[in-house]
């Protein structure tokens, strides 16, 4: 493999942070360079540098071994350099064909040739393997896994020789992911440079070739490789401490400790249809499924965002009224939700206020909100949870993916929930962040929280529930206790249905 990438000591600077530190990284053509470091290690700032994004205030960029200046997006993708970020950045109205060259769509005299630019499109789906995705379809009705083949088939229309990945399997069950490496390395073998960032360890081995590890806007090590490094090192790399990949021990949950959580004959036609489950105070039940089988979908009913065709929820003997968020809320339900960027938080609003707003009539007197009293309380719950940074006056935006889930969880810890729905909790955090969280949801249900778990993870839900309910297209195909249940029968019940 020959040089195709290489940056030297880049340095990026923002008001008061340094956010690159002369990071060096160098990428050969066809090989799987994959990118590793905590949340606020610098990854997605180098990544904006690379694609023109933000310009570097110091260091070198070269490519195929010349000097270059990417002054702009347009730039870098005219170099050859393509993104796929782990929030797409798709048209969902646009057709396949036209989101794939949207911006360079095939013309002539002035005019779209959408005939051309629908045959082109064909030819580069095909080329990655996936004839079956209609070009005609609107892409916001393809599954996440199909969304992210057009986001490729995108860079690819623009022969782009270097692509960057951005947990690209976050959303992807065990077989997409495997169609996705199928993919890479389909790509890999024509020449083209992939640089993968993922927060999953596993990841690393069955698809990179060599690692480039950040910490603290520096490389820390460059060129390992892949396979060959072991896991202890790379996590050691990434926290500068040594972090067992282990969960915390189960609490006991007594037989009769109370019910607070019923769910009974829970349906909704083409999502989910007679799902049941009780869930005790302290205890964790976890949803083990695919992407598409129905786990989201029933937390966000028992929230109530969705109302249920037919069945019920209870909490503490209680129904809930269908439908009602409020009604759920007051009930002491809170709810954690896949996309906390744009499920959860208000990103351009202070850590404080993402934490207080729930809970904000606690802090009104006479019609007016005393923001005093809501800094001091959600002060005392960042440094409880070790917020990082650990003030509370600053944009949420400007925390790293485990510190916002951190925010989002603060939340309901001030509501006092008696039920929490945590839907992909670590999704997008880092190994150090990941296991404070897994501490703090055994610490909730040590609290007499009952907790329901969502997570594309089956080694997470197993390691972290006492109780878990396979669902494989909208239904419970097994319910037990999490140990007597290991990864592989879990991932056979899912696939094929079979029983346990």
């Amino acid at each position: 493999m020959t040089g195709l990438l290489t940056m030297t000591g880049i340095v990026k600077e923002f008001p008061g942070v340094r956010a690159l530190d002369g990071v060096d990284l160098d990428v050969r053509a066809g090989e799987v360079h994959c990118l590793l470091g905590q949340n606020g290690a610098g990854k997605s700032t180098l990544i904006r540098v690379l694609t023109g994004a933000h310009q570097p205030d110091a260091g070198t960029i070269h490519l195929n071994g010349e000097p270059v200046q990417l002054n702009s997006p347009t730039a870098a993708i005219q170099r050859g350099i393509a993104a796929i970020y782990q929030e797409l950045d798709l048209v969902p109205e646009l057709t396949v064909a036209e989101n794939i060259f949207l911006g360079h769509e095939p013309a002539r005299f002035g005019f779209s040739r959408r005939h051309e630019a629908t045959v082109r499109a064909r030819e580069i789906l095909q080329g990655l393997g996936h004839a079956e995705i209609p070009t005609h379809r609107a892409v916001g009705s393809l599954p996440a896994a199909g969304q992210q083949v057009v986001s490729m088939a995108r860079a690819l229309s623009r022969d782009a020789r270097l692509i960057v990945m951005d947990e690209p399997s976050a959303v992807l069950d065990p077989e997409e992911v495997s169609n996705l490496f199928r993919v890479i390395r389909g790509l890999t073998e024509r020449g083209v440079a992939v640089v993968y960032i993922s927060h999953r360890l596993e990841e690393i081995r069955r698809i990179g070739d060599r690692v480039t590890v950040l910490k603290d806007g520096a490389t820390v090590a460059t060129g390992l490789d892949a396979r060959e490094t072991p896991t202890k090192e790379l996590i050691r790399l990434m926290t500068g401490r040594s972090i067992e990949y282990v969960f915390p021990p189960r609490n006991e949950v007594p037989s009769t400790a109370p019910v607070v959580l019923e769910v009974d004959e829970l349906t909704r036609p083409g999502e989910f249809a007679g799902i049941s489950f009780t869930v005790r105070a302290g205890e964790i039940l976890g949803l083990a499924g695919l992407v598409g089988s129905g786990r989201s979908e029933v937390l966000e009913t028992v929230y109530g965002a969705r109302r249920a065709a037919s069945g019920s929820v209870r909490v503490d003997g209680a129904a809930l009224r269908p439908g009602r968020v409020q009604a759920a809320v007051k009930a002491g339900v809170g709810l954690a939700p896949e996309e906390r960027k744009s499920q959860a938080l208000l990103l351009d609003q202070a850590v404080y206020k993402n934490i207080t707003v729930s809970t904000l009539q606690r802090f009104a007197s006479g019609g007016f909100l005393n923001n005093r009293a809501e800094r001091e309380a959600a002060a005392g719950l960042a440094r409880s949870l070790d917020l990082r940074p650990a003030g509370v006056d600053h944009p949420v935006r400007n925390l790293s993916g485990g510190n916002q889930q951190k925010v989002v969880l603060a939340r309901w810890l001030l509501r006092d929930c008696r039920v929490l729905l945590l839907d992909e909790p670590t999704r997008g955090v880092d190994v150090g962040a990941r296991s404070e969280i897994y501490a703090l949801i055994r610490a909730l249900a040590a609290n007499g929280v009952a907790i329901v778990l969502v997570s594309s993870e089956v080694e997470e839900v197993l390691g972290l529930s006492d109780r878990v309910v396979v669902l494989r297209e909208g239904r419970a195909v097994h319910t037990g206790p999490a140990q007597a249940i290991d990864e592989h029968q879990v991932l056979d019940l899912v696939m094929e249905g079979s029983a346990v």
